[in-house]
């Protein structure tokens, strides 16, 4: 896996599947890390050149001081995509991942083929939630938020009936660094980017988790409303919606990808 250096920034990249395919990109949700996408690989390898990577403050890449922003997190990719001498590629960003997607297919969109975003929202209207997160975890390290996390990220059949999945993703966010955390935190916080909706250009499929409180269904219809010509898919998931119904997930995105 490369280091990549995005403006001092060292950021941890896999590069896998088919050479000399159409690339794809994916993102993580926040608290999460490349492997996040484990469940799509075998598929998406087979179809695409796939780039995963970990945010700045998050995984094996660097952790440098905050405020971030999620600019400097588009600005993270477009390094990555001109060390690695990609012009254009496909994007699959989940929560976070979705909120990056956003801001390059408005400001980069020569870089954006087709767009997916999966349970996103361009707005977070109340950030109180939030603030308590970042107090909390300032207090008590992610531990003291992790079960939470697991109850919003996955509905209550899905933990019942996976724990071992839940008990991985879990160690996954555990493991993240405390700062990037809270930076990105506070990033999210703040976020504004209604605006952008409407420059998006490029071919896009929102994805949206029918039991998902973190991002729910209307923020995805805001979306889909707003960006010229794009399309929805509904999956019986909560927000983690890749891992929670992996099969439904990678095909719905594949479809999007290939269909003509």
């Amino acid at each position: 896996m490369p280091m990549i250096d995005a403006d001092g920034c060292l950021i941890n990249v896999s590069v896998e599947g088919r050479d000399g395919g159409p690339t794809l990109v994916l993102s993580n949700s926040l608290g999460c890390a490349l492997q996040m996408w484990e469940p799509q690989m075998s598929t998406l390898t087979k179809l695409f050149r796939v780039i995963r990577y970990d945010r700045r403050g998050h995984g094996k890449s660097d952790v440098p001081r905050g405020p971030y922003s999620i600019e400097r997190f588009g600005k993270d990719i477009l390094a990555i995509l001109d060390d690695l001498n990609i012009e254009k590629t496909h994007w699959c960003g989940i929560s976070m991942g979705g909120a990056v997607g956003q801001w390059l297919a408005a400001h980069a969109p020569e870089r954006i083929d087709r767009l997916v975003l999966a349970n996103t929202t361009s707005y977070t209207a109340d950030p109180t939630n939030m603030n308590n997160r970042i107090k909390a975890v300032a207090e008590g390290g992610l531990a003291a938020v992790a079960d939470g996390v697991m109850v919003s990220w996955f509905t209550a059949d899905f933990r019942e009936r996976a724990p071992q999945i839940v008990a991985g993703i879990k160690d996954m966010l555990l493991a993240t660094p405390v700062e990037g955390y809270l930076a990105c935190c506070e990033t999210m916080s703040r976020l504004d980017q209604r605006d952008l909706l409407p420059r998006i250009k490029a071919k896009t499929l929102v994805i949206a988790g029918r039991h998902d409180g973190s991002t729910p269904i209307e923020a995805s219809v805001f979306i889909r409303g707003q960006i010229p010509g794009a399309s929805m898919t509904i999956l019986d998931a909560s927000h983690i919606s890749n891992i929670e119904q992996p099969h439904d997930f990678t095909d719905a995105l594949a479809g999007f990808l290939t269909q003509r």
